[in-house]
């Protein structure tokens, strides 16, 4: 039985996201045009190409030392004009941009070494906490430019010393205390919310450790549930499921600590709105099989297999069977990560009549046909185990 996988590698995922910068149903980039490009970022190297010509240490030092100043200058403007907003806000424009211009920085992956020895990841994931959410969005932007796949290509150390830096810093923690507070109704923090869930995939990516430690430190386990049980889709729930398949992949530390936190129940609840309608869009059918990626890597631990049989689980897969919508080959790979090594459900799903649910289901699908025997092997070994406890 193979260990489920997310649909799209996390690499794939990215160019899966790019492709369909345009379509209504995900969350457009901030900053972006329709090609999907960053104009802050484009905005940045043109205000800067005057006074940059080269990305070097020295010039890497420049911005830092920019930046420092404007962090400082914005802070001390804070304390001495708390009451009132509008003495302070230029301050906080100048921060805007240095922080855009330290995006940068993503051209030459090879100096990340030298922004940690200059110890700015402090200062910049600070203002991950910053009053001002639209600092802290941007902060989140250039995190996402610095760690992604394609500017870390190559770099494999430069990168690991970079992410090593940022999870020391505190930066899963800091992400996902701002991603509690930020509002989806609002497009700009919800395209934010998007940037932070790329940005953990990003870490992940470089760091696979860091799929345990974020669900171990963080709140981040408790916000992708509560985004999968929001009835609406949208781009946001569609990657919420994705990095949630990413996290349970090779985890049974994850997938015993989402068990505990009612994880079997929320993925049941949340398929179970397909096991009579196919999915509007192809983003949705997507979003659908990382749901049942998440709940095959859940049946991996035995508890979890138990709380799926008390739930009704083999029911729901059995209905959906049935109703052989898109999701009942997904259906049967469900029942069979629950009935492997795990008797109980084995009997339940022959108490509800599965096995004639499966030869009615499959009939004249050939490519069903090994999915069939499986389960039929499953029952015949649940049957022979059987017998032998009974003598």
């Amino acid at each position: 039985m193979d260990i489920p996988k997310p649909r799209n590698h996390p690499s794939s995922l990215k160019r899966r996201r790019e492709d369909s910068a345009n379509d209504d149903a995900h969350p457009s980039f901030p900053n972006s045009d329709n090609n999907g490009v960053d104009l802050s970022l484009l905005d940045a190297i043109e205000k800067s190409h005057s006074t940059v010509e080269t990305l070097d240490l020295k010039t890497l030092k420049k911005l830092v030392l920019s930046f420092e100043r404007r962090l400082r200058d914005n802070i001390e403007a804070r304390l001495k004009y708390a009451d009132q907003p509008e003495k302070f806000a230029d301050s906080e424009v100048e921060l805007h941009e240095e922080l855009q211009k330290l995006k940068l920085l993503a051209a030459a992956p090879e100096l990340y070494p030298e922004l940690v020895n200059f110890n700015t990841v402090p200062s910049i994931l600070g203002l991950l906490n910053h009053e001002n959410t639209d600092i802290a969005v941007d902060v989140v932007s250039l995190l996402q430019d610095l760690t992604e796949e394609d500017v870390l290509e190559d770099n494999d150390e430069p990168a690991k010393v970079l992410v090593d830096n940022l999870v020391e810093n505190n930066v899963l923690e800091l992400l996902v205390q701002n991603l509690l507070r930020l509002n989806e109704n609002d497009h700009d923090e919800a395209n934010a919310i998007h940037t932070t869930l790329a940005t953990i995939e990003n870490l992940i990516e470089v760091k696979p450790q860091v799929s345990e430690i974020v669900c171990e430190k963080t709140k981040l386990l408790r916000w992708l549930l509560g985004k999968i049980k929001v009835k609406e889709f949208d781009g946001n729930k569609e990657y919420a499921s994705e990095v949630l398949a990413i996290l349970l992949q090779n985890s049974t530390t994850n997938q015993k600590r989402l068990g505990q936190m009612n994880g079997v129940d929320v993925m049941l609840q949340a398929v179970a709105m397909y096991k009579s309608k196919d999915p509007k869009s192809s983003e949705e059918e997507e979003m659908l099989e990382n749901l049942f990626d998440c709940l095959c890597c859940l049946l991996m631990p035995l508890e979890n297999k138990e709380r799926f049989v008390k739930a009704e689980g083999v029911e729901l897969m059995i209905i959906i069977m049935k109703q052989k919508k898109l999701a009942y080959g997904s259906a049967v790979r469900a029942l069979d990560f629950a009935m492997t090594k795990y008797p109980p459900a084995c009997e339940r799903f022959v108490d509800v009549l599965g096995l004639k649910t499966a030869f009615s289901a499959f009939m004249g699908k050939a490519s069903s046909i090994l999915s069939l025997l499986r389960l039929v092997l499953l029952y015949c070994v649940y049957f022979f185990f059987t017998i032998i406890m009974c003598e």
